[in-house]
Order: structure tokens, then sequence, then C-alpha cells
């Protein structure tokens, strides 16, 4: 089970963008990598085409590069500092059935206000 997942607040520990925060756009399980909004951004260089209205496309763009997802931790919601996460198994009743399910939550983050 991920830690992290799409959507999440992620704050950038190590690295050139260490501080950032951002969210998660994209999850690539294969590689252990993370998309993250606004962070590791580098240049591409596509080739010049033309597309069907004659328009004309290609030069330079601006993405985000995958980040290893050892680099960053989860952002707390209330206190809004890097903190790990854990999970504790709750017991959800739906359609008249009762069941236990692992659900994630944010641990107490070290740095308080």
């Amino acid at each position: 089970m991920a830690k992290i997942k799409k959507h999440d607040l992620v704050q950038v520990m190590s690295g050139r963008d260490a501080g950032k925060q951002g969210r998660v756009l994209e999850v690539l399980t294969d590689s252990e990598r993370l998309i993250v909004e606004g962070v590791n951004r580098v240049v591409r260089h596509t080739k010049v085409g033309q597309s069907a209205r004659g328009a004309k496309t290609g030069g330079r763009e601006t993405i985000e590069a995958p980040i290893h997802i050892s680099n960053v931790m989860v952002v707390d919601p209330e206190t809004r500092q890097p903190t790990r996460v854990g999970y504790r198994v709750e017991t959800v009743e739906r359609d008249g059935r009762t069941r236990q399910v692992r659900v994630r939550y944010a641990k107490k983050s070290g740095k308080e206000l």
C-alpha cells in the first residue's frame, strides 16, 4: 500500500527544490517516483512541426520531471508541516454490514508552531 497518493500535498526534503510544497500530479509505482506540481521543472526541446490548421508547434517546453518518493514527505493538513504517515484500523458500517478497513493518517509532526 502506497503512503503517498495522487492529490496529496507534499514537501520536498532534499535536492535543488528542497522546502518547496506542491500537489502530487501522478504516482509512478514501478519506478517509485512522483510528479509534483511546480517541482523539478526541466526544459524539453521539441521538434518544430505543423498542426492540421497550419499552426507551428515545437520549441522549448517547461515540464515537471519525476522525483524519487524518498525525497518528499506528506504535509500535515492541520500544521502545514511535513510529517510521517501511518495507518490505523477502523470499523466502517456500510449497507448494514460492518468491516474493518485501513485508514491513512498524519502522525504528529516534530516541529510545533
